[in-house]
């Protein structure tokens, strides 16, 4: 494997546009989902479900792991937030992966309506990853096991290379940073190899994290203390994210930063969940989300006839 060119790059860019933009429809969209009229209350779900503000963050780590290791079979991708699971039944959509257990979920116009329209509808997709879900074996709202996961995955697998997403609240849970310790314990040639993945976007639920506030030092040695050498990633720079899977580091341990909520019309806390909360019955809000889904020019990702044009 090795570093990636420009034309990856935007590939992987324009990923994680059309996945952003699929989360956003997920959660407020019940029709019109290219926009391809003046986006009208009738158009938003009744009711608002789901978490926006980790979104971004998985679709910018999926998109730079599937497109680093896209040639290795024995990879594979361990979900902490699992509360921002409109990115992830994005992503599965566009994979289709989601077609294999949901014949509807065709990667097409069709598929593409049927799991914007149903994410978080009755008898449709929980707002939550749930077991439904390809690969999924936990409820996404139970921080804290993800970690374990990946080590489990990798136990007695020395083929698999297993990329862990710790969220900057979940690390918070006695059950994460416990799981951190299994490094020291995962020695010699007969298992696999975990790549942690913190993803420091600085908040949870309502308030500051705790290790989004600590000292760049005081953190990194933290990780240095469970074994691991710590690699800084900005998030939003494609070509460092690939840099830094390419880099041989031993025993890496990867703090990727993004803002949370990135993207849309609120940061931080208020992006938590749902950040507009009224765009059914306001008129400004219903603006707002226009121009919100508008700035991922999603036309230039999905065409109604050819489908996906990544």
């Amino acid at each position: 494997m090795s570093a990636v060119g420009i034309t990856e790059i935007e590939r992987i860019n324009k990923r994680i546009r059309f996945c952003d933009y699929l989360s956003v429809a997920q959660i407020f969209l019940q029709d019109n989902f290219l926009l391809e009229r003046e986006l009208a209350h009738e158009d938003i779900k009744p009711r608002l479900l789901g978490h926006w503000g980790t979104c971004h963050g998985v679709n910018v780590a999926y998109a730079n792991l599937k497109e680093y290791f896209k040639n290795d079979p024995d990879f594979g991708f361990v979900l902490g937030p699992g509360h921002g699971f409109p990115a992830l039944n994005a992503n599965l959509w566009l994979d289709g992966e989601l077609a294999k257990i949901d014949r509807a979920a065709t990667v097409d116009i069709s598929g593409l309506y049927y799991i914007c329209k149903y994410f978080s509808w009755p008898d449709g997709f929980p707002s939550h990853a749930s077991p439904i879900t390809p690969g999924v074996i936990t409820e996404g709202g139970e921080l804290g096991y993800a970690t374990a996961n990946a080590y489990g995955a990798c136990l007695g697998h020395p083929e698999k290379t297993i990329a862990v997403l710790i969220g900057d609240g979940e690390l918070e849970t006695a059950t994460a940073i416990d799981s951190l310790n299994l490094h020291s314990l995962f020695t010699g040639s007969n298992n696999g190899k975990v790549l942690p993945i913190l993803h420091l976007n600085g908040y949870k639920i309502s308030a500051p994290s705790i290790y989004a506030r600590k000292a760049e030092r005081e953190l990194n040695e933290m990780v240095r203390g469970f074994g691991f050498t710590p690699r800084w990633i900005d998030g939003d720079n494609t070509e460092d994210f690939q840099k830094a899977l390419d880099e041989k580091i031993d025993a890496p341990f990867y703090i990727m930063k993004t803002e949370k909520g990135e993207g849309g019309p609120n940061r931080h806390q208020e992006a938590h969940q749902v950040p507009l909360k009224n765009p059914k019955t306001d008129e400004i809000e219903l603006k707002t989300l226009e121009e919100w889904l508008k700035s991922y020019r999603f036309d230039e990702l999905f065409d109604k006839e050819r489908g996906v044009l990544l």
